[in-house]
């Protein structure tokens, strides 16, 4: 039976808020017509969220046309800021997915752009460490269909997600398998569900689901 691990990106694996809050701030810099400075508690609210849901809530002052343009801009710059900065990954991450990855296949299913994903594995090298890869930039599709299309790819038999938002419970619902939430994250729940307070407690937690 072959089982896998699949996880979300942001507040699960690591933490780029800062990060992205940096890019978009500079982007913001170059449109006279946009005053608004983004903090790390900002970005973490709307981490999770895809580009049409998040446009609105970064700038919900500013005329659509222009909001666009602007954060379109941040999107792409934002992958050339985050190869140079990176973001911080949480503690145990390597040595607990190494361990983890001679029971499971490894997955990372995410709302990002194309791109953000590797720049996460670029700059944490783990690229060995993960088997497939899949974003909502890359197909159109939500977050739960992503993660029903890497099981179909990878014929998997059995999985959990891992995220930190109620978007990442709800995405796990749609496509049908169990989930634990990543409480050193960003999100609540609304409802109980099987958690990590640390990302090494995965090993344990795993293995009791699956």
């Amino acid at each position: 039976m072959k089982k896998a691990i699949i996880f979300d990106l942001d507040g699960t694996l690591w933490d780029s808020s800062e990060s992205v809050c940096g890019s978009w701030n500079e982007v913001f810099r170059r449109y006279p017509e946009i005053d608004r400075v983004l903090t790390p508690a900002d970005v973490r609210g709307f981490m999770g969220k895809t580009l049409e849901q998040i446009f609105p809530i970064a700038l919900p002052d500013t005329p659509d046309e222009l909001r666009r343009r602007a954060l379109r801009e941040c999107v792409g710059y934002e992958l050339d800021y985050i190869a140079r900065h990176g973001g911080k990954l949480y503690p145990k991450l390597r040595e607990t997915l190494e361990l983890l990855r001679k029971e499971y296949t490894l997955i990372i299913v995410s709302n990002c752009q194309v791109g953000y994903i590797e720049c996460f594995l670029d700059f944490a090298g783990m690229h060995d460490l993960f088997d497939d890869h899949e974003s909502a930039g890359g197909t159109g599709l939500s977050k739960g269909e992503n993660i029903r299309l890497v099981i179909r790819r990878n014929s998997i038999d059995r999985a959990v997600y891992v995220g930190d938002t109620q978007g990442d419970l709800d995405s796990a619902d749609f496509a049908g398998i169990p989930f634990i939430r990543a409480a050193y994250g960003f999100g609540q729940m609304n409802r109980a569900v099987p958690e990590i307070r640390s990302f090494e407690e995965l090993l344990e937690k795993a293995a009791e689901i699956l």
